[in-house]
């Protein structure tokens, strides 16, 4: 056998031992049927409301929401740049918690990538700058030791070092170094649990540096990293087939369908978890935006990786509103939901009444509006989460958790958690 038959055997031997992550078609209807659920969204044109994230999820997916989508670019470009000159650099006395956040910013620039844009020119330059900035600050705060903790997240600064990477915008090696370390450490805990969101955008950082030829002297760590990420979210597969939750699952898959792994567990895998998507899908989970469109992607066998050189010219479908059938006037049936907050004094415990389908977020609202209890949110891309209850503010490394009785943690937020007739619903004060 020659060199040249040699080396095909080697390669055929390697490809065989390698196993990747394909998502098989799943029905067009379904898809349409996700993309006409964020239609509504993008009707909420306010900074508050504005979510690149729809944008990114609805280029990289199979579907189009036609002269609405353009509209909706328009509009993210016009508020975020608005928000970025009201906040100059130089302006001391500016509210930083106005601004956009690290996270929301590095949604911004996949947006405009998506759209085949690169950042240029004395904004774009400003923009590459603040979020530079932002990641530096983070860096400071974890500390050359690694002792310390991001004053946003890990998450965040992965998603910040990706949407600089897709740009060809190259980070300090100290900057990427931090999130290396916070990947090879277990660093990327959240809550004080392993959070696969937060590793499987970890990942796509580190591909998309790889793949870009970014930060070279760090190109062997990186390569391990990406390795080590896919194992960590393998791990994290649940017996009814998801990765660490339902609503992780999509960036898990996008990680895991950027690279081959030797072994045949992989596929397995992933047909699991779309089985389980599925399944989900068909029980009604996927109400959130932010979600959607992390889903969306991997419905089309695209990954934010893919942002490196977006396809602007792929055919997509476009999206038609869903329509409704008219049903006749019926009075509204109620449901008693029993709320309870032991972690302040005296302790909170009512029966509130309901109309059937109400959010919990609606069950809060009229808890408050009959008096004895109230609450504070604060908006957000994944929408609104609880900073008070009773009066009592979150600490540091404290969060709200909504606890379905007896001890189930609730896996969706205020407005997308719908509770049933009986459910008892805890407000818990939890430190991690």
């Amino acid at each position: 056998m020659g060199r040249l038959g040699a080396l095909l055997l080697l390669l055929g031997a390697l490809g065989a031992l390698a196993d990747i992550c394909n998502i098989p078609e799943v029905d067009s209807s379904l898809v349409q049927s996700l993309g006409q659920r964020l239609l509504p969204w993008m009707d909420q044109l306010s900074l508050e409301h504005l979510n690149p994230s729809i944008y990114v999820g609805l280029r990289l997916s199979s579907v189009e929401a036609s002269t609405k989508e353009a509209f909706y670019l328009h509009s993210l470009k016009v508020d975020y740049q608005q928000s970025l000159l009201r906040h100059a650099p130089s302006d001391d006395n500016s509210d930083l918690q106005a601004k956009p956040s690290m996270g929301q910013l590095a949604l911004y620039m996949l947006a405009l990538k998506a759209n085949c844009e690169f950042i240029g020119g004395h904004k774009g330059d400003r923009l590459v700058s603040l979020l530079k900035r932002f990641l530096e600050d983070e860096k400071r705060a974890i500390g050359h030791d690694h002792k310390g903790q991001p004053h946003t997240s890990y998450y965040q600064y992965g998603l910040s070092i990706l949407a600089l990477c897709v740009h060809q915008k190259r980070v300090h090696d100290s900057v990427v170094g931090k999130l290396l370390y916070a990947v090879e450490h277990d660093h990327h805990l959240h809550q004080g649990h392993l959070s696969v969101d937060t590793v499987a955008v970890a990942g796509l950082a580190f591909t998309c540096l790889e793949r870009s030829s970014l930060n070279s002297d760090l190109r062997h760590r990186i390569t391990l990293a990406i390795r080590t990420a896919q194992e960590k979210v393998l791990k994290a597969q649940t017996p009814e087939g998801y990765f660490g939750n339902v609503y992780s699952t999509p960036l898990a898959l996008q990680l895991l369908m950027t690279s081959p792994m030797p072994g045949a567990e992989l596929g397995t895998a992933c047909l699991n978890a779309r089985a389980a998507l599925l399944a989900s899908l068909q029980d009604g989970a996927f109400q959130n935006a932010l979600m959607i469109s992390q889903l969306l992607p991997v419905l089309n066998h695209k990954s934010y990786v893919d942002l490196i050189s977006p396809d602007c010219l792929a055919p997509r479908v476009t999206l038609e509103p869903a329509t409704v059938t008219p049903s006749l006037m019926q009075v509204p049936e109620f449901i008693h939901v029993m709320l309870k907050v032991p972690s302040v004094w005296p302790p909170y415990r009512h029966s509130i009444s309901v109309p059937a389908g109400s959010s919990l977020e609606e069950v809060l609202m009229k808890a408050q509006e009959l008096g004895g209890f109230m609450y504070g949110t604060q908006a957000s891309l994944s929408g609104p989460y609880l900073t008070s209850v009773m009066g009592k503010e979150v600490g540091e490394r404290e969060f709200w958790q909504l606890i379905r009785a007896p001890d189930t943690p609730l896996q969706q937020g205020i407005a997308d958690y719908r509770p049933k007739d009986g459910e008892t619903i805890e407000l818990r004060l939890v430190t991690w």
